[in-house]
């Protein structure tokens, strides 16, 4: 991954969680607390979405570069063989995996949907752990749809997931 203390221009592509890919529309000079202050201008594909993201401090919000085309393939093998270590008791895991999914890092969120993806098929998954499975899933096939610029359904095909993974 780049890296997270990067300046960005007008034009970048990148990603803000939890609302996804964007494109750095510019900088913009806001009042806030009497002072004023540098924010990039961060606009969503829909239209209808902005974010202002403090300059000084892009990283506090979760602010990074968008994927690759590059890294997509990382993610990719990720999402297929990635491990990590979950908790057996709910409530220990679902904080561990609400932790993972609010990172924004798509690396860490194919790693958590490739092993929820393990233990639906060794043992099926509970309601909750199913509905982070999908949010994961969800994350990833717009980050890689739009990188890629393909269809959310394209990247899903990409990604080997589909009706059998529960996402309907």
């Amino acid at each position: 991954m780049k890296d997270q203390g990067k300046t960005f221009k007008m034009g970048d592509r990148v990603v803000l969680p939890p609302y996804g890919v964007g494109m750095v529309a510019g900088t913009t000079m806001r009042m806030v607390g009497g002072t004023n202050q540098q924010y990039y201008q961060v606009e969503f594909p829909n239209g209808t979405s902005k974010a202002y993201v403090p300059v000084s401090a892009p990283q506090g919000t979760g602010l990074r570069p968008a994927l690759t085309k590059e890294e997509v393939q990382s993610v990719l093998e990720r999402l297929q063989n990635g491990r990590i270590t979950l908790p057996k008791q709910w409530a220990a895991r679902h904080r561990k995996v609400t932790d993972l999914l609010t990172t924004g890092d798509p690396y860490q969120i194919a790693t958590l949907a490739s092993e929820l993806r393990r233990w639906d098929l060794e043992r099926g998954l509970p309601d909750l752990d199913r509905q982070a499975y999908r949010r994961a899933i969800r994350l990833l096939a717009g980050e890689i749809s739009a990188v890629l610029e393909i269809t959310e359904d394209e990247a899903r095909a990409l990604m080997g997931v589909g009706e059998e993974d529960g996402l309907n």
